[in-house]
């Protein structure tokens, strides 16, 4: 059985929190990483009500400087000062980020206790066996990025066919795994009577900007597809004076990228009372789109 990718929705409003939802923060988790895409203010106490340990932290995916993606950052950094973490703490953001995060750590005299990495990203920035990151540029009148996560697609060897057909684990596998036949116990077996595709996955992360070619372009077929939604089509135009999306611009990319499934977040605090005015206007142009609350979590 493959690993699952989660999300967990830790913060989903716009720039003023509400009662239910807070600032702006994802946690995407996949073989022992932990990677947190934005970091709002109260995101760590999101994380206790999550039952969840913000020392597993990985990397830190920061889409842009304003206040409500980043104020959680110093805050998050002293926990995990305090908490004993001791790995490499690898921080990315767009154009930047490396004088910006300079001087939070300056403001909040943040008393380094562990290796500090940051980056600037544009491109694909990270790659091991299993997955890679990529970034893109988006448009929010300051620089932003958005990013995805790309799980690659693997050769998975059948146990339950070793089983059948009694062949032991052993080096002789290693074969398989890449796609050859192998000869066990003097009798040949193909390797496509063993193995199983397993497909790439790719989460994308959308988080302020206005509508744009380059969204649908770097979020196609994206399995999951976490995007801004601050507003309604009939505020398209204050949408684009703030440059941000509404629902029906979210959902038009959604549709033109082939998505599986469509992730409204950063909404406006107006629609607090009706979260359907939003939902319904996606829907009529992507179906399987969702608004998701705060704490929820999926598997991809």
């Amino acid at each position: 059985m493959a690993e699952k990718i989660k999300i967990i929705f830790l913060g989903t409003s716009d720039s003023i929190p509400s009662a239910k939802r807070n600032h702006p923060a994802f946690l995407l988790t996949y073989q022992g990483e932990n990677i947190l895409v934005d970091c709002g203010e109260g995101t760590q106490r999101q994380f206790r009500k999550a039952a969840l340990n913000p020392g597993k932290i990985t990397r830190i995916l920061i889409t842009h400087w304003h206040t409500d993606h980043i104020l959680g950052i110093p805050g998050l950094l002293k926990t995990l000062a305090l908490s004993g973490y001791n790995k490499t703490l690898n921080i990315y953001g767009p154009r930047g980020t490396r004088f910006m995060m300079g001087e939070l750590l300056k403001l909040f005299a943040f008393r380094e206790s562990f290796p500090i990495e940051i980056h600037e990203v544009s491109g694909k920035f990270f790659e091991n066996r299993d997955f890679y990151l990529e970034a893109e540029t988006m448009r929010h009148g300051t620089p932003c990025n958005a990013y995805s996560f790309v799980k690659k697609g693997q050769i998975k060897i059948d146990k339950h066919k070793l089983k059948i057909h009694k062949i032991m684990e052993g080096p002789h596998l290693k074969g398989l795994k890449a796609g050859k036949n192998i000869t066990y116990n003097g009798k040949k077996y193909l390797a496509k009577n063993l193995t199983f595709a397993e497909r790439a996955k790719k989460i994308s992360f959308v988080l302020d900007t206005e509508v744009n070619e380059k969204i649908a372009r770097f979020v196609k077929d994206s399995d999951a597809f976490v995007c801004e939604a601050s507003y309604t089509d009939e505020l398209r135009d204050l949408a684009k004076r703030h440059h941000h999306l509404t629902a029906r611009q979210a959902a038009q990319a959604a549709k033109n990228a082939k998505v599986g499934k469509l992730f409204l977040v950063h909404i406006s605090q107006r629609y607090g009372g009706n979260l359907g005015r939003i939902l319904n206007e996606a829907k009529k142009i992507f179906r399987n789109s969702v608004i998701p609350n705060d704490l929820d979590a999926v598997e991809i």
